[in-house]
């Protein structure tokens, strides 16, 4: 369940949060993470840009504060930066692609603001990946949202079908508990 609280930028600049917060016009936003699906699709996705990272010309990495405008940081489950990107302890160049995988608890109004906010910093397509459905869409510049059965980002070679995203999952036999 999402909370907030009022902290300055320096504060939370200088605070480390198990896990990561985002910081929204001066309040500390929490994330909904932690369970299983959530986790499963994130490390699909981290390890299998972690192997690609040469041949792609991509760095990436969970959980990495994104600062989308002055006065908003946000924390994609996953980001991919281009290999020659800066590199800085917080990401202020557009990412090439901004992940979210959801939870439970996620709100509709919620998801679309930071889909917002990574379009306005200039991210070209954001992945949004619901475990619980075994759904995966994108959201392009454009603000066009779509169900997709591959995972693309223009102008690169990055092909994921969204059946490899959901394997472990579908190993495991994982059904979601209501």
């Amino acid at each position: 369940m999402e909370t907030s609280a009022v902290v300055s930028l320096s504060e939370y600049l200088q605070t480390t949060y198990h896990p990561d917060c985002e910081w929204i016009e001066g309040e500390l936003k929490e994330r909904n993470v932690g369970e299983l699906p959530h986790a499963s699709v994130q490390l699909f996705f981290t390890t299998y840009f972690a192997a690609r990272r040469r041949e792609l010309g991509i760095r990436v990495y969970p959980e990495l504060r994104v600062q989308v405008a002055a006065d908003r940081y946000r924390v994609p489950d996953v980001v991919v930066l281009r290999s020659g990107d800066p590199v800085e302890a917080i990401v202020r160049v557009p990412p090439l692609l901004c992940i979210e995988v959801l939870s439970r608890d996620d709100r509709a109004s919620d998801l679309q603001e930071k889909i917002d906010d990574y379009l306005r910093m200039g991210v070209e397509v954001v992945w949004v990946v619901d475990p619980r459905l075994r759904t995966t869409f994108t959201v392009d510049g454009n603000g066009r949202q779509e169900r997709v059965e591959e995972l693309t980002v223009p102008g690169t070679a990055i092909r994921i079908a969204r059946a490899d995203v959901f394997a472990e999952l579908d190993e495991l036999g994982w059904k979601e508990l209501v």
